[in-house]
């Protein structure tokens, strides 16, 4: 289930991408699957080691060529480790309602991104996200770990990436069919796993998953924009006068791009 579009983002085959809060790499391994080539970033350990296994996996199945796969680490958003204007695409999936220094989340982002380069991001959409809030304490923070710290609003969140130096180039939002099964967890308890209309609607939303249906895919589209769980935004960041000379004078892009911070960071396996 992918909130992201790649072809908004502008993916390219070779195109060095970061994921950032990848968790079990729902949007690394499409990365993977197009021909970028992916580091996968994560806090928690348990999800880095699953994301590298899965990689491998696909790696040794065939799926994916090892030239896609760059590595998997875990790592801080706030402090990246990896040089400036490293990377083609950086992406970042409902992460940053999560973190409490977002702002310098956001900034490090836009820092490792190449001049030119895009980025795409979502977060929970506001007027869906505040029923979720009222309906239980134990969904947000402080009382829940490694829970939401905060509701977006989407002039919020493209005012914060304007800041940090991104042009804004367009949004939209995304599984509205997700939106009532996150209230009905809410309602009951989002730790709650004997509740029977939370798994009824849970074993809808994984039979449309896998099956895909055109009637449902359809009736999402018409409620995405008023009942969409995600919030997706993307942009760019603006050329340099130097690197626009570079892309304009004889011979640019001859040259290998630089990402020997993320080689050595985060070397595969």
């Amino acid at each position: 289930m992918l909130t992201i579009r790649f072809d908004q983002l502008g993916l390219q085959p070779g195109d060095l991408v970061l994921d950032v809060g990848a968790g079990f790499g729902r949007h690394c391994f499409e990365v993977a699957r197009r021909g970028g080539r992916v580091v996968a970033l994560d806090y928690a350990p348990d999800e880095v080691a699953a994301t590298r296994a899965t990689l491998g996996g696909m790696v040794d199945a065939g799926e994916i060529s090892i030239d896609n796969y760059v590595g998997v680490l875990q790592g801080d958003a706030t402090r990246l480790p990896f040089e400036d204007a490293t990377f083609d695409r950086v992406i970042t999936s409902e992460v940053l309602e999560h973190i409490q220094n977002d702002v310098g989340a956001i900034a490090e982002m836009i820092r490792v991104l190449k001049p030119g380069g895009t980025f795409a991001g979502t977060v929970p959409t506001e007027w869906t996200e505040k029923i979720n809030w009222m309906l239980s304490d134990e969904y947000h923070a402080p009382k829940s770990v490694g829970g939401h710290v905060r509701i977006y609003s989407e002039t919020e969140l493209k005012a914060k990436l304007r800041t940090a130096g991104l042009t804004v180039t367009g949004s939209h939002h995304a599984h509205a069919l997700h939106s009532p099964y996150w209230w009905l967890k809410c309602a009951v308890g989002p730790r709650r796993e004997d509740s029977k209309a939370v798994n009824a609607y849970k074993k809808f939303l994984e039979w449309d998953i896998i099956k895909g249906p055109k009637s449902i895919r359809l009736a999402e589209r018409v409620l995405n924009p008023v009942l969409g769980k995600s919030l997706a935004v993307y942009g760019t960041k603006p050329l340099t006068p130097r690197t626009a000379a570079e892309r304009t004078s004889p011979g640019a892009g001859s040259g290998m791009p630089t990402y020997a911070a993320a080689n050595s960071s985060a070397a595969a396996g």
